[in-house]
């Protein structure tokens, strides 16, 4: 009987039936949609910081969390504290600024400057072009690339006049708060930083600056070593938080 009145209604109520089908149908696919979404919009706002070689990134004591990238400046000699840390196998200072720049091709781009030693092991390995090496050369991110930066183009800094010459393009995409990634040397971003235009001195005291210590190692005892430095640290999933294009957490 059941299963009778069942046939019934579906042949009696087909429309009906076939709405809700349809609405069933249109739920899933705009869940997929959804999801990819999604999925798109974190790669683009911390792919960047996915394809950093760390496991933590030590900022200045007392930053806030969701803001780090742009308001931790710490020194130099941290480093040294890190590197002497149990379990830490390398690490290496970092600096992270947005700016604002034009081509000499003519293509207006948004650029996240990360300044790194070319030699330590944060320096990026390069598809097509030269690894960073000049003191005025960045490597791009595959997507300024696609945006319009070519080999050899010279970038100028909004504002401040400094030129950089692309000297190499990253295989894949390297984003930070939908922002374009552009490695350079760490005394280039240095002068960047504080403001320093072609030509300007740079304070002893800007030399020092850096946003961050970058640390790769197994079983670091994160809150030992931001007692001896001085730095209060995030894992590098953590530190996502922290990128431009994230919300702001709640505080605690």
């Amino acid at each position: 009987m059941p299963v009778f009145l069942a046939v019934r209604e579906l042949r009696f109520a087909r429309a009906r039936f076939a709405l809700m089908g349809a609405v069933i149908a249109l739920i899933a696919v705009l869940m997929v949609l959804l999801s990819g979404l999604s999925q798109g919009l974190v790669r683009d706002g911390v792919s960047g910081l996915q394809q950093l070689p760390v496991t933590s990134l030590a900022f200045s004591h007392g930053v806030a969390h969701d803001a780090a990238f742009t308001r931790s400046v710490i020194t130099l000699d941290t480093v040294d504290s890190w590197s002497r840390q149990a379990g830490v196998a390398q690490a290496a200072p970092f600096g992270s600024a947005l700016i604002n720049a034009r081509s000499s091709s003519g293509v207006e781009i948004d650029l996240a400057l990360f300044g790194v030693d070319p030699g330590s092991f944060l320096a990026p390995k390069v598809a097509t072009g030269s690894p960073l090496a000049a003191p005025d050369g960045i490597v791009v991110s595959s997507t300024a690339a696609d945006a319009g930066l070519r080999l050899g183009d010279t970038v100028t800094v909004d504002r401040l006049g400094t030129r950089l010459t692309v000297v190499g393009v990253l295989a894949e995409q390297h984003t930070f708060g939908h922002v374009d990634v552009a490695y350079l040397p760490l005394e280039a971003w240095q002068a960047i930083h504080a403001g320093a235009g072609p030509g300007e001195p740079l304070s002893d005291r800007a030399r020092q600056e850096i946003t961050a210590v970058a640390v790769r190692g197994d079983d670091v005892d994160l809150a030992a070593g931001d007692a001896a430095a001085g730095t209060e640290s995030m894992t590098l999933s953590e530190s996502y938080g922290a990128s431009p294009a994230t919300p702001p957490r709640p505080r605690r």
